[in-house]
C-alpha cells in the first residue's frame, strides 16, 4: 500500500543520473580547474606574486576585464534594441538580419579576427574613413573592444528575444491607455520584465569575452602594456614551457571571473525576486 501511494519520481533513476552528472562535471570542469590551482601551488608565494603582478600581466588584466565589461555593456544596450526590433516589427530583410545575429556563433574566431582587422585597417573598408578623423581601430585597444562586441552580441539577443516574444503587448497598451509615456512604458513595464534575461545575456557575453582569443589577436596588435590580452600571455608562457607561470595568471582570471559572475548572478536573482514581488 505504501508503495502504491508513493509519489512517482519525476526523474527515474535519479541516483544514477546524479552520479553521471557529477562525474561528467568533474571530468570536464572540476578536474581541469583543480589542475590549474595544483600546478600554481608549485610556486612559492613570492614567485606567484611576481608572476601575477608583473606590469605586463597587470596591463593585460586591465585591458581584458575592462574591455570585456564594456563590450558586454554595449551589447546589453544594443542587443536589447535589436531583439526588440526583431520581435515587435516587421521589415524587409528581417529573416536575414535574424540569421546574421547568429553569425558570430558559426564563424571561426580566427576568420572573424582577420575579417575585422581587414575592415578596420587604415586602408580597410571602414578604417579608411575613420583614419582622417584620427580614429585607429585595428591594432589598438579599441580593436579589442570591437572584436569583443562582435562575438558577444548574439548572447544578449538570443537571451532577451524569447522573453520579449512572451511579453504580451497588452501590458504596453494598458500602460499607454493609463496615460504612460513611451519612456515610462519602457522603464516600468518592459525593462522590469526583461531585466533578468538581460543580465543573463550580459553575463554570458562577458564570460565569452574574457576568454576570447582567436578573434582578438589578429586585430589587437598584441603590443605589450598596450593591446595585449591575458589569454595571449598565458599562451606565450605555455610556449615557453613556463607552465606554473601560465597557470598562475590563469588562476587570477578564474578567481576574478568567478567573482564577477557571482555578483552578476546575485543581481539577477535580486531582480527576479523584485519582479515577483511587484507582480
Amino acid at each position: 500500500m505504501a508503495a502504491a501511494h508513493a509519489s512517482p519520481r519525476v526523474l527515474p533513476g535519479f541516483g544514477l543520473t546524479l552520479g553521471f552528472t557529477i562525474g561528467y562535471l568533474s571530468l570536464i570542469v572540476l578536474i581541469p580547474l583543480a589542475a590549474v590551482f595544483l600546478k600554481t601551488a608549485t610556486l612559492s608565494a613570492e614567485q606567484f606574486w611576481a608572476q601575477i603582478s608583473a606590469p605586463r600581466a597587470v596591463a593585460s588584466y586591465r585591458l581584458t576585464f575592462g574591455a570585456s565589461l564594456l563590450a558586454a555593456g554595449i551589447n546589453a544596450v544594443f542587443g536589447l534594441v535589436l531583439a526588440w526590433a526583431l520581435v515587435r516589427y516587421s521589415f524587409p530583410g528581417k529573416k536575414l538580419v535574424d540569421a546574421l545575429v547568429d553569425l558570430p556563433f558559426a564563424l571561426p574566431t580566427a576568420v572573424a579576427g582577420i575579417s575585422l582587422a581587414a575592415i578596420y585597417a587604415k586602408n580597410g573598408w571602414l578604417g579608411q574613413y575613420l583614419e582622417p578623423f584620427g580614429i585607429q581601430v585595428a591594432f589598438t585597444p579599441l580593436g579589442v573592444l570591437v572584436a569583443l562586441v562582435f562575438i558577444g552580441l548574439p548572447f544578449v539577443v538570443r537571451t532577451v528575444q524569447p522573453v520579449l516574444e512572451d511579453l504580451d503587448t497588452e501590458y504596453e497598451e494598458a500602460a499607454a491607455s493609463l496615460g504612460a509615456s513611451r519612456w515610462q512604458t519602457v522603464t516600468r513595464v518592459v525593462l522590469p520584465a526583461v531585466f533578468p534575461a538581460l543580465v543573463t545575456g550580459f553575463a554570458l557575453a562577458f564570460a565569452r569575452a574574457v576568454g576570447e582569443y582567436g578573434s582578438v589577436i589578429f586585430i589587437a596588435g598584441n603590443l605589450p602594456l598596450v593591446s595585449e590580452i591575458t589569454p595571449l600571455i598565458i599562451i606565450t608562457k605555455l610556449e615557453q614551457y613556463d607552465y606554473a607561470g601560465a597557470t598562475a595568471i590563469a588562476s587570477v582570471m578564474l578567481v576574478v571571473s568567478f567573482a564577477l559572475l557571482l555578483v552578476i548572478n546575485l543581481l539577477q536573482a535580486w531582480a527576479a525576486k523584485a519582479g515577483r514581488r511587484e507582480g
